[in-house]
């Protein structure tokens, strides 16, 4: 696994992640879109999450945090509004993410761009996170993007070595 990695390019925030993981791209794939799986692996270390909507078109999320309770819409929850912006199967799923926040330095529209791609043994799942809000620190994204990921391996059933 590589840590995800904070770059800045003419003042454009771009935060990245990856992790090869033991399974066929299809089955990342189904991961990434299913609403079970997403409950199941999505939400970082110490978060629970529920949907309050989920469709063809994309989700609302409330993520809890457990007692650290350090959250962006309320005290300890992020809300979150997923737009599906492309998805072609068994390579990429995009995502428009709106964030319900009062304070401006976390509110705002991020892009994420899961990308998946076959490597010895399985598939590389690269996440490139773009607009990232101001108020959601590099090292804090890096956690939760690795966390993330971590648990999709583990989801699958395949935890997996750097």
């Amino acid at each position: 696994m590589r840590a995800a990695v904070y770059s800045e390019r003419m003042s454009e925030r771009v935060d990245r992640a990856e992790r090869r993981i033991a399974a066929p791209r299809p089955e990342v794939y189904r991961a990434l879109v299913t609403p079970e799986s997403l409950l199941a692996w999505l939400p970082p270390e110490g978060m629970t999450a529920r949907f309050e909507r989920f469709d063809a078109s994309g989700y609302r999320m409330v993520l809890t945090y457990g007692e650290s309770g350090h959250g962006k819409s309320s005290e300890d929850t992020d809300v979150v509004e997923t737009e599906f912006v492309k998805l072609v199967p068994d390579e990429r799923v995009v995502q428009r993410i709106v964030f319900a926040a009062e304070d401006p330095a976390f509110a705002g529209v991020m892009t994420m761009r899961w990308s998946l791609s076959d490597v010895a043994e399985g598939t590389l799942v690269t996440i490139e996170a773009r607009d990232v809000p101001p108020g959601i620190s590099p090292d804090d994204h890096r956690t939760g993007l690795t966390s993330s990921l971590a648990n999709l391996a583990t989801h699958l059933g395949r935890p997996t070595a750097p």
